[in-house]
C-alpha cells in the first residue's frame, strides 16, 4: 500500500511540473485544418495556433502546441478550416444604406446622377455610424477582419469599427466639391490632419488620407491630400485607372496615363493602395511595381457596372501586389461577401484570358489574405497565420454539403465554400463571432435601423 502511494504521490507531482511548464496563453485555437498561407504555404492537418494578447505565439501540429501551451480560452477547430483573416482592400462601408438604390448604370452615371445627389441629402454623421455597424455585422458574417474604406466622417467609421473589433485602413475623402463633412479643401485638410493624429498607434486602426481620383481632385488637392498623409506616415487610398472615360481624359488634358500622372505629380509611391487598376498598360505595370505601389481588384464590381477586366495576372506577373476588395455596397456590387470575390477573380481572369490556368485557386487566396496585406503594405502585421503576427483569423466549417469531399484545400477555399460558412472570427486575439453569434456588434438593432434609413432615403429622393 505504501508502494502504491508514493507511485500515486509521484505521478500528480509529475504532472504538477508538466502543467506547469506549460506557457500560459490567453487563446487556444485547437484541432482544425490549419492553413497558414505562410512563405512556405504550409498546412497543419492536425494543427493549433496559440495566442497571446492580440498576437500569435505559435502555429503548429496541435500535440506540438498542446505540449507547450494552456490556453485560458480553447476553441475547438475540429471539423474546420483555420484560415487568416479574409482582407476586404476596398470599400466604402456607410454605403451599405444605399444598397440597391439604382444598379445597371454606368459608373460616371451612377456616380453623378444617382449617388452624388443621395449622398448630399442624406449622408451626415449618425448615418455613417450607422452603415458602419451595419457593414460590421455584414463582413464578419463573411469572414473579413481588416477593411479598406474610403468615406466621409471617417473619424466615426474609425469609433464604430474598433467598437465591432475590427481592424481598418480608414481613409477620409478629399474630393473637388462640397462633401457631407467638409465644403473645402481647407476643411478637408484640418479634419484630415486632425484624424491621422487621434488614431496614430491605435492597435486596430490606421488612419488614412483618400484624394478620391484624379478625375474629381485637381493636382493641387492630390498632392496636398499625399503630403499630408506622408507627414504622419500615413497610407494614401485612391482610386486609380478605373474606367475608360479616365484614361482617355487622361491622355487627352496630361499626355499621359492616370498612372503616369501620378507618378508625374509625386503622388505615386509606396504609401498607395490604388483601388481598381484596369486601364494599365505594361508601362503602367512597370511603374506600379518599382514605386511598390499595392493594387486592389474588385472583380465584381468592375463587372456590374462594365467598367473592364483588370489585368491582374500580368500585374503579379510584373511584381505588383494585388488584392481583393468589394468596393461600395451600393451599385457597383451590393454585397461585402470577399468569398464570392475570390471565386468570381480566378472565373474572370479565366474567361477573360480564355486561359484556365489564368489565376488559380491558391493565388485568389493568396489575394484574400497575404496579398491582401501586401497591397494595403501591412504584411508584417496581417495575412498570415505566423508567429509574432496579429491574431486575425477565421473557422470555416467543413461541415455543409458543399464542403465534402475534400480533394484540395485551395480549390474548396475558391470554388466550394461560402461566407455562410464562417462560423468563428478572432481579430486581434478577441473572438467577434462565436458558432456564428456576433459578439460586437447589436445585429437585430442595426437591421432595423438599416430599414428606417431605407424608408428615409426613399422619401428624400421622391421614390415613394
Amino acid at each position: 500500500m505504501l508502494i502504491r502511494f508514493w507511485i500515486a504521490v509521484l505521478i500528480v507531482v509529475s504532472g504538477t511540473a508538466v502543467a506547469q511548464d506549460k506557457q500560459a496563453v490567453d487563446l487556444i485555437v485547437s484541432g482544425g485544418t490549419v492553413v497558414t498561407m505562410d512563405g512556405a504555404r504550409a498546412v497543419y492537418q492536425d494543427g493549433s495556433l496559440a495566442v497571446r494578447g492580440d498576437s500569435i505565439v505559435a502555429v503548429g501540429p496541435r500535440a506540438e502546441i498542446e505540449s507547450h501551451y494552456r490556453g485560458a480560452q480553447v476553441i475547438d477547430a475540429r471539423g474546420h478550416l483555420v484560415l487568416p483573416g479574409f482582407i476586404n482592400g476596398h470599400t466604402h462601408v456607410p454605403m451599405t444604406l444605399f444598397r440597391g438604390l439604382h444598379d445597371d448604370v454606368t459608373l460616371n452615371d451612377w456616380l453623378y446622377k444617382y449617388i452624388f445627389p443621395a449622398e448630399k441629402k442624406n449622408v451626415n454623421e449618425e448615418f455613417v455610424r450607422w452603415g458602419t455597424r451595419l457593414a460590421a455585422a455584414e463582413q464578419i458574417r463573411a469572414g473579413v477582419t481588416t477593411f479598406a474604406d474610403m468615406y466621409y466622417f471617417e473619424d466615426a467609421i474609425a469609433e464604430e469599427t474598433k467598437a465591432a473589433g475590427m481592424r481598418g485602413v480608414l481613409g477620409e475623402t478629399f474630393i473637388d466639391f462640397p462633401a457631407p463633412d467638409n465644403k473645402s479643401e481647407a476643411e478637408m485638410l484640418a479634419y484630415t490632419e486632425k484624424f491621422l493624429k487621434r488614431w496614430q498607434g491605435d492597435p486596430l486602426i490606421h488612419a488614412a488620407a483618400a484624394p478620391h481620383s484624379i478625375y474629381t481632385c485637381s493636382k493641387k488637392t492630390l498632392q496636398d491630400a499625399a503630403a499630408l498623409a506622408r507627414k504622419y506616415h500615413a497610407p494614401i487610398l485612391i482610386h486609380v485607372a478605373e474606367m475608360k472615360k479616365e484614361w482617355d481624359d487622361s491622355e487627352k488634358a496630361n499626355g499621359m496615363s492616370p498612372v503616369q500622372y501620378l507618378e508625374k505629380i509625386g503622388v505615386l509611391g509606396p504609401d498607395i493602395v490604388a483601388a481598381h487598376c484596369i486601364f494599365v498598360d505594361q508601362a503602367d505595370r512597370k511603374l506600379l511595381a518599382e514605386r511598390g505601389t499595392g493594387c486592389v481588384h474588385n472583380p465584381s464590381s468592375n463587372m456590374m457596372i462594365a467598367s473592364g477586366v483588370s489585368p491582374v495576372p500580368e500585374m503579379r506577373g510584373a511584381g505588383v501586389a494585388v488584392g481583393l476588395g468589394t468596393d461600395g455596397p451600393a451599385g457597383s456590387n451590393n454585397d461585402l461577401d470577399l468569398m464570392e470575390e475570390i471565386d468570381l477573380a480566378a472565373k474572370l481572369a479565366k474567361i477573360s484570358k480564355m486561359d484556365p490556368l489564368a489565376l488559380g485557386a491558391k493565388d485568389v487566396v493568396g489575394m484574400a489574405t497575404i496579398d491582401g496585406a501586401r497591397a494595403l503594405h501591412m504584411e508584417t502585421e496581417i495575412g498570415s497565420l505566423e508567429a509574432g503576427k496579429k491574431a486575425d483569423l477565421v473557422l470555416i466549417s467543413l461541415s455543409e454539403p458543399n464542403a465534402v469531399p475534400m480533394y484540395d484545400i485551395y480549390a474548396q477555399i475558391a470554388y466550394s465554400l461560402k461566407s455562410r460558412d464562417v462560423e468563428d472570427v478572432v481579430i486581434g486575439g478577441r473572438v467577434v463571432m462565436r458558432a456564428r453569434k456576433l459578439l460586437t456588434v447589436d445585429e437585430p438593432a442595426v437591421i432595423e435601423k438599416a430599414r428606417q434609413y431605407g424608408a428615409a432615403v426613399k422619401k428624400s429622393l421622391g421614390m415613394e
